[in-house]
C-alpha cells in the first residue's frame, strides 16, 4: 500500500501536501481501498473557509457516502473538477490525479498537528 513520505496524513485517512501557503488535500490509497469504487465526489465548499476537522465535502462509494474532514483551517481554492466527469480517479490514482481541493493555509502551526507518513503507517496498521 502506498503512503508517500512527503506528505502529511489525518486520522480521518486525509492526506495533505503542502507548497508554500497552499495545501492539496485527496483521501488516502487506504481509504479509496476501504470504501470501494468511489461514484461521486461532492465538495460545495468552493471560496468559503473551513475549519479543521470540519467537513468539506463527502465522498460517495458503491456502498456507502463518507463525509471529507478538513486537516487545516484554510479557505477552500480549488476543486479538482477532473472528478465530476471521473470520480474513479481517487481510485486510480489518491494522490495524484485523485487529488480533491486545494487550500490556503491559515494557520502554519496546525501543519504540526498532522501524522507523518510513518504515522499513519503505525494507525493504519501498515
Amino acid at each position: 500500500m502506498s503512503i508517500p513520505a512527503e506528505l502529511k496524513y489525518t486520522k480521518d485517512h486525509e492526506w495533505v501536501r503542502i507548497e508554500g501557503d497552499t495545501a492539496t488535500i485527496g483521501i488516502t490509497h487506504f481509504a479509496q481501498s476501504e470504501l470501494g469504487d468511489i461514484v461521486y465526489v461532492d465538495v460545495d465548499t468552493l471560496d468559503e473557509t473551513i475549519e479543521k476537522d470540519e467537513v468539506f465535502g463527502s465522498v460517495e462509494a458503491v456502498k456507502t457516502v463518507s463525509d471529507l474532514m478538513m486537516p487545516l483551517t484554510g479557505e477552500v481554492t480549488e476543486f479538482n473538477e477532473a472528478l465530476e466527469d471521473e470520480p474513479e480517479k481517487v481510485n486510480t490514482d489518491p494522490y495524484g490525479d485523485g487529488w480533491m481541493i486545494k487550500s490556503s493555509i491559515s494557520d502554519v502551526s496546525q501543519i504540526d498537528e498532522l501524522l507523518s507518513a510513518e504515522d499513519y503507517k503505525a494507525l493504519i496498521g501498515a
